[in-house]
């Protein structure tokens, strides 16, 4: 079977990594003409570095990696510590897999390697897919350049903005969620050492939040902060902003995130929209992956760890039922719609519990924390997410 899969993101190169260990014949188009990721951190839950150790890359990651002793929750106006939930040894455990934060072109390049080794010419780069036809059981793609690239199946793992999700179904009509984000990296050794402790930090405020944790064995810390307002910009995340427009977002915030956004080596402005569930994730011989299919919000950092997790099933899936890809793509959909979905909802949930108006005011706010933070809530939101066995899962 010759698959094809257009998108060398994370979930299109995990899904390449499973299915050339299951024998299949793969090829991946990436429209970019180098092999890259931006530069931005992501976190990887125990579901999804499960994921990546079934398949061989556990000592890869963990010589790039961070792995936080914890996660917090902090006071935007204090700086107040509560504790979230324990990491590191308790994450491996508990889960059997650790909890890493790591820079996306680290984790990126252990992918992109992996492919490559078993298939160095596997990723084809500069190639814009402009034309989708089924045919008799197969999929004739067209590139800009006229070049015609002849599939039996097609994956599309091209992201937010998938155009092979267009070409199934087409166009859609994003909307803006209300909420814009900042991004950037810092370098740990321009803070101050309470900064760079080995923890992931959540500071919830009133319409706004900012998220910290550690990249690269500690080298670097990740920033992330999140702003409620009504602002229309370029639906992407690597438009520059500036300091003074940050520290403006997050003006009365704590000493410790002016500080942050101070360091921060270039900040970016990431607008969130969001888009509608979709009923469908397969068409024929073509199906999608990942943000194509079911794009979140980042707000419980599941986003990389779901196109992960859909890479993984899907390879499954087209091993058990080769002998036909209809019902390959049934068992996949049927596998993972809920439980992304689940994502997306919690995502969303997410930002009006980090984003409370009862956070305005220290006193009401530590009443609002023990509450809406304690561990039985917090299990109840995490739990489900960290068990997931990809081994397990019915098809």
């Amino acid at each position: 079977m010759k698959i094809t899969i257009i998108g060398a993101g994370l979930g299109g190169l995990t899904a390449a990594v499973a299915l050339l260990k299951k024998g299949f014949n793969v090829s991946i188009l990436e429209q970019a003409s180098e092999l890259k990721e931006i530069g931005a951190g992501v976190q990887l839950g125990p579901n999804a570095t499960g994921v990546l150790f079934r398949l061989g890359l556990g000592e890869a990651l963990s010589q790039i990696a961070s792995e936080p002793m914890g996660k917090r929750v902090r006071l935007w106006s204090t700086g107040q510590i509560w504790p979230l939930f324990d990491l590191g040894t308790v994450s491996r455990e508990i889960y059997g897999y650790p909890y890493f934060t790591l820079h996306r072109a680290d984790l990126h390049a252990v992918l992109a390697d992996a492919v490559m080794r078993l298939k160095p010419d596997a990723v084809k780069l500069g190639v814009r897919i402009v034309g989708h036809e089924q045919n008799g059981g197969g999929v004739t793609l067209t590139a800009q350049d006229g070049k015609v690239y002849e599939s039996d199946v097609v994956i599309g793992a091209d992201g937010v903005h998938s155009k092979t999700r267009e070409a199934m179904f087409g166009p859609d009509a994003p909307r803006y969620s209300g909420v814009m984000a900042w991004r950037g990296v810092i370098q740990a050794s321009s803070l101050p050492a309470h900064l760079r402790e080995p923890y992931g930090s959540n500071w919830v405020g009133p319409g706004a939040h900012v998220i910290q944790y550690p990249l690269r064995r500690g080298e670097l810390i990740n920033f992330v902060g999140a702003v409620e307002g009504n602002r229309w910009e370029n639906e992407s995340w690597s438009e520059q902003g500036t300091h003074e427009e940050c520290l403006n977002d997050f003006k009365g915030w704590h000493e410790d995130v002016q500080t942050m956004i101070k360091a921060i080596e270039t900040p970016f402005k990431w607008v969130l929209k969001v888009r509608d569930p979709m009923p469908l994730w397969s068409k024929g011989n073509m199906t999608l992956l990942g943000d194509a299919c079911h794009p979140t919000l980042p707000f419980l950092a599941q986003g990389a760890g779901m196109a992960i997790e859909d890479g993984f099933i899907l390879a499954r899936a087209l091993e058990k039922y080769a002998h036909s890809v209809p019902t390959a793509f049934e068992r996949y959909e049927a596998a993972r719609k809920e439980r992304t979905a689940r994502v997306v909802i919690g995502s969303a949930a997410n930002t009006k519990r980090f984003h409370n108006p009862a956070l305005a005011d220290a006193e009401g706010a530590g009443e609002y924390v023990t509450r809406e933070f304690g561990e039985e809530k917090v299990k109840e939101r995490y739990e489900w997410l960290f068990n997931y066995d990809v081994d397990a899962v019915e098809l």
